[in-house]
């Protein structure tokens, strides 16, 4: 999007750009619009650099997001399947009054 928009900015600007060299302006010099639009053209190169800059840092986080989630989903996956183990491998702890009420019940 902001890709989009600085492209957008430049045509402005070559418009700005011609439409001095065409007509000129009454409120200003064209020298100086014609600085003015020269150092707003260095800006939109200079946003341009930054967003390529964005784009790729973006890029390296979002690969290391993912590697993040794989590994999470696999640690996720192992501690269920232990805590399920130490589940089904408890001995059972069965006090003595709970062992006679059993056989109570059996009798």
């Amino acid at each position: 999007e902001l890709e989009n928009q600085l492209t957008s900015k430049s045509k402005t600007l070559d418009e700005l750009k011609q439409s001095l060299a065409l007509n000129g302006s009454a409120e200003q010099t064209p020298e100086a619009l014609s600085l003015r639009i020269a150092e707003l053209c260095e800006m939109v190169d200079s946003i341009v650099s930054q967003v390529a800059q964005l784009k790729t840092s973006m890029q390296s986080i979002l690969e290391q997001w993912r590697v993040y989630d794989e590994v999470y989903a696999e640690v996720s996956l192992m501690t269920t399947r232990y805590l399920y183990c130490i589940d089904q491998c408890k001995p059972s702890v069965v006090s003595l009054e709970a062992l006679k009420n059993q056989v109570k019940t059996l009798q």
